[in-house]
């Protein structure tokens, strides 16, 4: 079983920046990032595989959000710019103990571990 542990949530003001980490405790073969807000359902924000060089984005976030990450060490990094209120959910990381899925990494079922989730708060 991988646990995954998720930290630098936090309160911050709309156009700042915030560094996501995670770190998972086995091998992994892909890592996500997902938020939801309240009232709302999970969606997906960015994800990167291992066996690939091309990372992928919600385009709510392209363009504002970088995710990066270290495979051999399983740790993934999800860096936060421009931050905008409706950035405000709690943030959870994913990663897929599966070398090959039918489910695109955009997908929710990709992913066999999750981590507990921080919270981002964006006030205006």
């Amino acid at each position: 079983q991988v646990q995954l542990v998720e930290s630098g949530g936090g309160l911050v003001q709309a156009g700042d920046s915030r560094t996501l980490s995670c770190a998972a405790s086995g091998r992994t073969y892909a890592m996500g990032w997902f938020r939801q807000a309240p009232g709302k359902e999970r969606e997906f924000v960015a994800a990167i595989s291992w066996t690939s060089s091309m990372p992928s984005y919600a385009e709510s976030v392209k363009g504002r959000f970088t995710i990066s990450g270290d495979g051999a060490k399983s740790t993934m990094y999800l860096q936060m710019n421009s931050l905008k209120p409706e950035d405000t959910a709690v943030y959870y990381c994913a990663a897929s103990g599966s070398k090959f899925s039918s489910f695109p990494r955009s997908d929710v079922n990709r992913y066999t571990y999750w981590g507990q989730g921080t919270q981002v708060t964006v006030s205006s």
